[in-house]
């Protein structure tokens, strides 16, 4: 969305194309997972009188719109890329099949899991969490707008504090809303670690890869 008050940002999609460039030219196979909150906001819909269940599905429908902008830019870029739908739409993207997602990358290719879980009351954020394990990615990284995990939102309160590592307990136990609880259990059950940081910042989805401590890190100890 950028600075947009809704839709896509076409310079948006082109600086994450780049970042995501400068990984993948590393040999590194990356996997995305994509909201739709800057076309619409499922949890927010009940509001307008849209049902949960069906404001899930229209949200559902707008990550998948994300995820082609995001393929076109990136195969402008001569990147090659597959879109994957939890919810199929075979004229625009394949369904979600795990062993052709782990062959393509296998090949080289970016791959983009769009349509979240395919079902209401889950995120994207345990979309996320659920592709990771099934691909036996070694770590997920949470994109977001702040450089780590806060006990407060940053953008509210200045003075509060970062943390540079968490234990997932910590962060189902203090609530922190990072990520949501079933995402962190997700992860914390099939021991992959969770890298939150800012996206915004030039350079750092590259420092996090080549081992930089960039963010705030949830694992089991201080190694992840």
């Amino acid at each position: 969305m950028g600075s947009l008050p809704f839709g896509i940002d076409t310079q948006v999609l082109d600086y994450i194309t780049k970042e995501i460039e400068k990984v993948r030219s590393l040999g590194v196979e990356i996997c995305i997972v994509v909201g739709g909150g800057n076309i619409f906001r499922g949890r927010t819909a009940g509001d307008k009188g849209i049902s949960r269940v069906t404001a899930d599905y229209m949200g559902m429908l707008a990550t998948i719109i994300n995820a082609l902008a995001l393929q076109d830019f990136l195969e402008n870029e001569g990147i090659p890329t597959r879109v994957q739908t939890a919810i199929e739409m075979r004229a625009v993207a394949e369904p979600y099949i795990r062993r052709k997602a782990i062959r393509h990358l296998e090949k080289g290719r970016v791959v983009i899991f769009a349509g979240g879980t395919g079902n209401p009351y889950f995120t994207t954020d345990t979309a996320a969490a659920l592709r990771a394990a099934e691909v036996r990615a070694e770590a997920l990284l949470k994109a977001t707008k702040v450089d780590g995990i806060y006990e407060a939102d940053p953008l509210k309160e200045k003075n509060a504090y970062k943390f540079d590592h968490l234990d997932y307990l910590e962060v189902l136990n203090r609530g922190l809303k990072v990520m949501d609880s079933t995402a962190v259990s997700l992860c914390m059950e099939n021991n992959i670690p969770i890298i939150v940081f800012n996206v915004n910042k030039e350079d750092n989805l590259l420092k996090i890869v080549t081992g930089h401590n960039i963010g705030t890190l949830v694992g089991r100890d201080k190694n992840g």
